[in-house]
């Protein structure tokens, strides 16, 4: 008997794809590769238990199978892709809430569920999970803690990490483990474990289930835009605001190029790119939450502030909340959207490096001469601040890619690779 027939009888035909048509569509994430470069696994699983999971993953251990387990299938560098073949473990049919804890402020989940789907389940007790990504409509509880992926609301909760208080995993050999603290929000006792989760992309065990922090929804918030002479201006504002006491719900950096990236809701509205004054090499955006009185005072606290940085508010309040669209809301008019050409001819890309706060300015200007050198149409670059109440960057540093152009794929991952190496030169990594 084959492993595959193992699976089938184990699991159940209708939990086993084998036609090639069904397997193809897990052959790639966004990363850019050139469609010659598809990667079909063998077979893929659709569990819809940890059992399920265990089972698979037995069968693969006992054959020497390799396993790749995946979610919404929205990361950038190849990590769900089954490059190996073997076994995929499709996640997203395990997307089940399996309880809301409104007095713990709590919500376990199965790893499937989306974070939109987490916060639709919680919105009715006034509560949210803080971990946004753009890609919530999509993205994964289980993946969002493999990738350790970035948040809007980084600067005052943190990633998913600083939300995981607990998680159930299966391990390579097929053992069942839950790690964390269950439902306390804190632990000062034995091995954080459950943090070795963030960021190892299934290389520690399959994430099945999670028990995630949760925060009252703020009653009020209020997001504004200022436009800065330098990046490096921006970063000492924030530092500014951040010593004044101020408690920032969420910061980005953009340079001039990324903005018109994202926003997409102004030009379809409008049919112009926005007008940003031609000294501005820095805009960021911030926003405050909570009760109103304590929003107004920090919102005209902090445009009060900003006249020591030679910052000018952006009043055009079209273009505030044409990016607020694009990094939160997502509300979008369905198949009227006048999307980037990186979504239809070519492709998002991007390298995520992290560097020392004092040299964001000056990494910035490499991150330009790198993709120049390769040749690389310009996106712009995107810092978004991911460390609560302190200053820490998650940088997007983003170009076009065509990927039916084997030539051009094979530019951005060199210029991928040298901007990496080029971070961890800045002490960063």
């Amino acid at each position: 008997m084959s492993y595959i027939d193992e699976l089938t009888t184990a699991l159940g035909k209708e939990k086993v794809l084998v036609d090639p048509a069904e397997r193809f569509v897990y052959g790639a994430d966004w990363s850019p590769r050139t469609p010659d470069e598809f990667v079909s696994p063998d077979v893929v699983i659709l569990p819809r238990t940890t059992r399920d999971v265990q089972r698979t993953v037995k069968v693969a251990y006992e054959h020497s199978i390799p396993v790749t387990a995946g979610g919404g299938l929205t990361g950038m560098l190849g990590g769900a892709v089954p490059m190996f073949k073997g076994i995929y473990i499709d996640t997203t049919t395990m997307n089940s809430v399996v309880e809301v804890d409104q007095k713990n402020q709590t919500i376990r989940v199965q790893a499937g569920a989306t974070l939109q789907e987490v916060n639709d389940a919680v919105q009715p007790y006034d509560l949210w999970l803080p971990h946004q990504p753009e890609s919530k409509w999509v993205s994964t509880v289980g993946s969002a803690i493999a990738c350790d992926n970035d948040s809007t609301f980084g600067v005052r909760y943190g990633k998913i990490l600083n939300c995981l208080l607990s998680a159930e995993i299966v391990t390579g050999t097929g053992e069942i483990l839950e790690l964390g603290h269950r439902k306390a929000h804190f632990t000062s006792s034995g091995y954080k474990l459950k943090d070795l989760l963030a960021g190892s992309e299934g290389t520690l065990g399959v994430i099945t289930e999670a028990t995630l922090k949760l925060e009252p929804i703020p009653a009020t918030r209020r997001v504004e835009m200022l436009v800065f002479p330098r990046l490096g201006a921006a970063v000492d504002y924030l530092s500014r605001l951040l010593k004044a006491g101020l408690c920032i719900e969420a910061a980005h950096i953009n340079c001039k190029r990324r903005l018109r990236f994202y926003t997409q809701t102004y030009k379809q509205k409008y049919g112009k790119e926005p007008e940003i004054p031609a000294w501005g090499e820095a805009l960021l955006a911030i926003s405050f939450a909570g009760d109103k009185a304590v929003v107004d005072f920090q919102r005209d606290e902090a445009v009060r502030l900003s006249k020591e940085f030679e910052a000018q508010l952006v009043e055009e309040r079209e273009l505030v909340e044409s990016w607020w669209t694009s990094k939160y809301t997502l509300d979008f008019e369905p198949f009227k959207q006048k999307w980037p050409d990186s979504q239809t001819k070519k492709k998002f890309g991007a390298a995520d490096p992290g560097v020392p706060v004092g040299r964001l300015e000056e990494f910035y200007h490499k991150f330009v001469e790198v993709a120049e050198k390769h040749r690389l149409d310009i996106i712009g670059m995107n810092a978004y601040l991911e460390h609560p109440n302190s200053i820490g960057f998650s940088l997007s540093c983003a170009v076009y890619v065509d990927y039916r152009d084997a030539d051009e794929v094979k530019r951005f991952r060199e210029f991928h690779d040298e901007l990496s190496k080029m971070a961890i030169a800045f002490e960063g990594t």
